[in-house]
């Protein structure tokens, strides 16, 4: 019954704010008629999609910098403005999306939905968040979501695949500016390219590590294009016990891990610990930024010794 009241609470708040949204229009202050607006799930979603998409399209992102997309609860004025969009791009598999897709969509059923994850080569995890996984070809499995490995954008090989998919979207939005999609799309798929060119020559340095240590094991994918060992701090979700941390210390000696990454969502005390004993350096990322090259190079260049000669 409270589950039920929570339900009926979260539709009314939802029916409320796009009712409000189809009062207020989209016209401009000067009259004319905006940009079309696509919204995406993260902001690397929002990078893909904007380098394509150019000056055709308004593109926002619902989960804002700075918060967890598996926990994130979208805020009344996001509604509001998801009621304007033309279209949403998802992103596969992220604890946003399995908790709130079905819910914001049954409430705007003029909004396309296009999974941006299409033809991904995903991986499995053995537990909520364990290290071992194994990879699968497609990804139509209902009842199995919650074990796939959500963090796809942190691959050049799959960001190929997600600017494939991001432009296909796009033309069916709006296929007279075909054209226009391909020769951006095209850009793209050089620079992802390029941005794989620049990590594997950092990672084929001599003495360019092998293995790495994170607390949210958010770069599977990367380590999976780059034959890398992840090794991921948290265990099932939840901050490490005492004796799965003296594990991890001594798994960090074995495997001669030189960086522990830290995303800013989490905390680094333990990271941190871990680091005081092994030697290791802590390195932050932000997996969830933008700033999808820059970010991708970062974490190449933490696992390469400062000077490869």
């Amino acid at each position: 019954m409270k589950k039920q009241l929570i339900d009926m609470k979260t539709l009314l708040i939802i029916g409320s704010c796009l009712l409000l949204a189809a009062c207020t229009g989209r016209t401009s202050q000067s009259g004319t008629e905006e940009k079309p607006v696509i919204t995406v799930t993260l902001e690397p979603q929002r990078y893909f999609t904007e380098a394509i998409a150019g000056d055709k399209f308004t593109v926002v992102s619902m989960v804002p910098k700075g918060s967890s997309p598996e926990t994130y609860d979208p805020v009344p004025q996001q509604l509001v403005s998801l009621g304007d969009s033309k279209a949403y791009f998802r992103i596969g598999y992220i604890g946003f999306e399995q908790a709130w897709m079905d819910r914001l969509m049954n409430n705007a059923p003029h909004i396309q939905v296009f999974d941006t994850s299409k033809g991904i080569d995903l991986i499995l995890n053995d537990n909520e968040h364990g290290n071992g996984y194994h990879d699968h070809e497609g990804h139509n499995h209902p009842g199995h979501s919650h074990a796939v490995e959500p963090h796809i954008w942190n691959s050049t090989a799959n960001a190929l695949i997600l600017a494939g998919n991001t432009f296909k979207a796009l033309c069916m939005l709006d296929k007279p500016n075909e054209a226009y999609y391909l020769a951006r799309y095209d850009s793209l798929c050089q620079r992802i390219q390029h941005t794989d060119s620049l990590i594997r020559r950092q990672l084929s340095a001599p003495k360019s590590a092998k293995a790495f240590m994170i607390y949210h094991p958010a770069l599977s994918y990367f380590a999976r294009d780059y034959g890398l060992h992840q090794i991921s701090i948290e265990e099932g979700g939840k901050e490490p016990s005492p004796a799965h941390l003296k594990e991890l210390i001594d798994l960090c000696k074995s495997e001669k891990v030189s960086v522990i990454f830290v995303q800013p969502e989490f905390d680094k005390r333990n990271a941190e610990t871990i680091a005081q004993q092994t030697g290791t350096k802590v390195v932050p990322i932000n997996p969830l930024s933008y700033d999808w090259e820059t970010e991708m190079l970062n974490v190449a260049k933490a696992l390469t010794p400062m000077d490869p000669e």
